[in-house]
């Protein structure tokens, strides 16, 4: 049985994530909390599974809450947020503070918005629960590596080790493929498909990316369409690399990364000799919006040999058809190993279809993706 404690000011929302949590057998609502006080003292009385956290809430508010709980008594945290962009920026915040994953408020009794909330909430609480221990586990250890760093803040100490990325310099990762690449043509573009847990994973892999990396970056993270603009905008403004949302169509260049906007689908393609980055609705029938397979499959048929597809942590198994045909065409791929993962779904689905050249972990993904273009930077 997974124990959560759910934490908002509002009666009608805690009202609503408990019915909407106990309707799953799998789920019990162990306690609640109407901010962020309580929340912490709460979170060390019975000490849940999971905690679901809002953002603004009195006393305390939900993102010092956070910072609170990861110091002291580390736990795996859904925030629950405002879809508006103000709420995407609030929740990137909190991803960095080491929230694991959000759900989009619903501020109605709406039956559409209360389906899909429930749709989202229940897995990921069942899949993040289950990180528990390793997290808890990651966490202490690098704590007390911090430590011994005086004037560092421990919880941000903590999730910095957890995802830490190296210094932007080519480095040889501490791996051996577990493939000999036979192509002689450079890559050409590097494809990332990415779900849960996904914001501070890809922050970590393109802060280790120097601002002449010679190809473009392509990502398909699964985001509402309000997030992936902030989202953009926040890893332009950490990482050397130039980070920027796609537009409709526009010719992709060497030393920027391009986030599929939320709701849609990245496709690549190649006009005229050039290759395009172009955002589109097909397929509607998706299952996620944006498609790492969709990403997956347009790189590996237009480029073949000369493409790069990195998959990481998320739920599910989006990505996976998308890399046989990126394979089938002389594809490199990469996938993230479950130790670093938050949810090793999406890479365990690549790396039990016998599809990984590589198994890297998050903290070594830079340096990885570095070694294909050695003696281009």
């Amino acid at each position: 049985m997974v124990r959560v404690l759910v934490v908002d000011d509002s009666a009608f929302v805690r009202r609503s994530l408990a019915t909407i949590l106990e309707r799953d057998p799998e789920i019990q609502v162990a306690g609640t909390a109407t901010n962020g006080e309580e929340a912490i003292v709460k979170a060390a009385q019975i000490d849940p599974d999971v905690i679901t956290m809002d953002v603004e809430m009195p006393r305390m508010n939900g993102l010092v809450a956070l910072e609170r709980i990861m110091a002291e008594n580390p736990l795996p945290v859904i925030m629950v947020s405002s879809i508006t962009r103000e709420g995407a920026a609030t929740t990137l915040r909190a991803m960095e503070l080491g929230a694991l994953d959000y759900i989009c408020k619903s501020n109605s009794d709406r039956t559409h918005e209360v389906q899909q909330m429930e749709k989202d909430i229940c897995p990921k609480v069942k899949a993040l629960a289950r990180r528990k221990a390793f997290l808890r586990l990651r966490y202490r250890s690098a704590g007390m590596k911090a430590s011994q760093s005086p004037g560092a803040s421990p919880g941000r100490t903590a999730f910095s080790s957890l995802a830490g990325a190296p210094s932007p310099t080519f480095s040889t990762p501490a791996h051996a493929p577990l493939h000999a690449r036979v192509a002689s043509e450079p890559f050409e573009v590097v494809a990332i498909g990415v779900s849960t847990g996904g914001p501070p994973a890809v922050q970590a892999v393109l802060s280790g990316l120097p601002a002449n990396f010679p190809v473009p970056i392509l990502i398909a993270q699964h985001m509402p369409s309000t997030f992936t603009g902030p989202f953009a905008e926040r890893l332009n403004n950490q990482c050397a690399i130039a980070v920027k949302e796609a537009e409709p169509v526009e010719r992709v260049k060497a030393g920027v990364v391009y986030i599929c906007p939320g709701g849609r689908h990245l496709r690549l393609e190649n006009r005229g000799g050039s290759l395009m980055a172009v955002v589109t609705d097909e397929p509607k029938e998706a299952l996620y919006k944006p498609s790492a397979n969709v990403l997956m499959e347009t790189v590996g048929l237009t480029l073949g040999h000369r493409a790069l597809g990195v998959t990481m942590t998320g739920m599910g198994s989006d990505g996976v058809e998308g890399t046989k045909v990126l394979k089938q065409r002389g594809g490199w791929a990469i996938a993230q190993n479950e130790e670093s993962c938050v949810v090793y779904g999406m890479p365990k689905a690549v790396i039990d279809a016998g599809l990984a050249d590589e198994v890297v972990d998050l903290r070594q993904m830079s340096a990885a993706i570095l070694a294909h273009f050695h003696g281009r930077l």
